[in-house]
């Protein structure tokens, strides 16, 4: 028994031994394997950028270490604002419909999508017959559309590029046409369409095409007692505290909000057009006289600005934010008035409007207006952000 025992006690021991070097063996796989993600990850960013096949699905670093860019960035990182744009009919729907429609365009040709997020601009251009598709991006987004790509077959045609379009280099000296889906809030929140205008100026082909090729914005009055009350008539009384200084806050930041075709109680006026082939980055900010002719007596409490879009190509087509169209994502963006002010049908609220990037944040947008009332003029400085 004693025999048996050591031999038991032995066997148990060299158990044990092979037990612990099979964890260590584990553990430095595990290491080794992570390390090699780590630097199969630097080869994709890093990679050179000298042959076309060697672009297929690599990414470039943004040069810039700003902490605000970084995180403009990383806002599109997540999958659900890509949803949320991709569930916008009227915003894919669109873009969709016109590269399909006008397929001799895109046939055969190369084309730059300047943020291509998700890639769905890229594939449909790929779909349409371009012959090479660049899709560039700077959000880790971008790493999902690759895998897009590859399961739609596409990656032969759709080559994608991490950082911003400033800073990458492309395969091409030059692209036939360039697509980007640029909008923001009132059309030039995140100062996107520089980015487009960049790409335009340092890569787009004499007689190239850029889509959209053109935007404007326009202003209404409208009238909602209810969303002015809940908004700024709010302070007035917070549980028996007067909070008044509050208001000015409140008013200083536009609401982005669907408004209520019903609400609207003026004619529109248009108070900037942008044509992308020509527009310059100096041209975006801007100052504009307008002139709304109410449609109806009632009490007017905002201005609100929307903007529409056209693709100009064989076939055109177009789309509205205003209350008017079917709702999207960007909304409409509400200028509350300090006052809500009474007019009656046939009166004429004129004025003037400021639109400047913040200085501090390039990306925010400073808005000032300046409202000629029957009851006096009214003047507010306004900041999306």
């Amino acid at each position: 028994m004693l025999f048996s025992f050591e031999v038991l006690a032995a066997r148990l021991r060299d158990s044990e031994a092979r037990a612990v070097a099979a964890e260590e063996n584990l553990s430095q796989t595990l290491s080794d394997l992570q390390q090699m993600r780590s630097v199969m990850r630097s080869v994709v960013e890093d990679s050179s950028h000298s042959d076309r096949h060697q672009l297929r699905h690599t990414t470039d670093s943004c040069s810039s270490d700003d902490s605000e860019e970084d995180e403009y960035f990383a806002s599109y990182s997540h999958f659900g604002i890509h949803k949320e744009m991709l569930q916008d009919t009227v915003r894919t729907g669109t873009y969709r419909e016109f590269i399909l429609q006008n397929k001799p365009m895109f046939t055969g040709k190369v084309v730059l999508d300047v943020g291509c997020g998700t890639g769905i601009l890229s594939m449909i251009a790929a779909q349409s017959g371009a012959k090479l598709v660049i899709g560039v991006d700077k959000s880790s987004i971008i790493h999902q559309a690759m895998d897009i790509v590859m399961d739609n077959g596409l990656q032969d045609i759709v080559t994608l590029i991490r950082g911003r379009i400033e800073d990458v280099k492309l395969p091409v000296d030059k692209v036939d046409i360039i697509i980007s889906e640029w909008m923001g809030y009132f059309l030039l929140f995140e100062s996107m369409l520089d980015s487009v205008i960049f790409a335009r100026d340092k890569w787009l082909c004499h007689n190239g095409s850029v889509y959209p090729d053109g935007c404007s914005i326009s202003l209404v009055a409208v009238s909602d007692q209810k969303q002015w009350d809940s908004n700024i008539s709010f302070w007035d009384d917070v549980y028996g505290f007067k909070m008044s200084c509050m208001k000015e806050l409140t008013l200083a930041e536009p609401l982005v909000t669907i408004v209520g075709h019903d609400s609207v109680v003026s004619t529109a006026s248009v108070v900037k057009m942008i044509d992308v082939k020509s527009v310059l980055a100096i041209d975006l900010d801007f100052t504009a006289d307008f002139a709304l002719t109410m449609t109806r007596d009632s009490v007017c409490t905002a201005i609100v600005g929307y903007f529409d879009v056209s693709f100009n190509g064989d076939v055109a087509l177009s789309f509205s934010t205003g209350p008017n169209g079917t709702p999207t994502h960007w909304k409409q963006t509400v200028f509350l008035l300090k006052q809500p002010v009474c007019i009656k049908k046939g009166d004429i609220l004129s004025g003037t409007i400021c639109c400047r990037k913040d200085e501090k944040d390039c990306r925010s947008l400073k808005v000032f207006l300046s409202v000629n009332t029957p009851a006096g003029q009214q003047s507010k400085a306004y900041c999306l952000n």
